[in-house]
């Protein structure tokens, strides 16, 4: 069976376009040290080739969507109506208000567990985290420490190609709770 290596690694300038290569072709969001071996480079040469990559793509149509640990390519959320004409909108798409709520605790907090996510709305959230993770929204992270040992939960690429956001480090900040009012009654 013939070697299938490149015979050379990418030159600066040219790793970019080996990186976009490499991430069209591939079926799943793909990590950082996959990328960096395939194009025979480091991982630190590779993640600034993908930070320039994802600068280019900026006046374009893709974007570079990462979670902080795998990366692949995606459309540009302000054409989402214009690919939303050409496939056409999949039916139950849309998420309930339970189900958000469930899904903003989570990416807000990841990784956490259901009881956390209980814990802040009050109320069962198990069919709502099981609709998330069969959309493929969120992911199992991990295991927690406490008792029962509670699945871990993050959101997924999936996730930030929903709402249009290429890092979990670009969602808009929350809005501060305001103080309660302090009522000075005088006796």
């Amino acid at each position: 069976m013939p070697d299938r290596q490149p015979n050379r690694a990418p030159s600066a300038n040219e790793l970019p376009w080996v990186l976009e290569a490499l991430l069209f072709v591939a079926e799943e969001p793909q990590p950082l040290s996959a990328l960096a071996r395939a194009a025979g480079v480091s991982e630190a040469a590779a993640r600034k080739a993908l930070a320039q990559l994802a600068a280019d793509y900026q006046a374009r149509g893709l974007r570079l969507i990462e979670d902080g640990q795998k990366y692949r390519l995606g459309a540009a959320p302000e054409y989402a109506p214009y690919i939303e004409a050409l496939l056409g909108a999949g039916p139950g798409q849309r998420l309930s208000r339970a189900a958000l709520e469930t899904l903003t605790i989570i990416a807000y907090r990841q990784p956490c567990s259901r009881a956390e996510v209980e814990a802040i709305r009050g109320v069962n959230s198990d069919r709502h985290v099981a609709i998330l993770e069969q959309r493929g929204l969120i992911e199992q992270a991990g295991i927690g420490d406490g008792p029962g040992r509670p699945k871990l939960y993050r959101t997924t690429i999936r996730f930030l190609e929903h709402f249009g956001i290429s890092s979990p480090k670009e969602l808009p900040p929350l809005p501060e709770e305001p103080e309660p009012e302090v009522v000075n009654a005088e006796v």
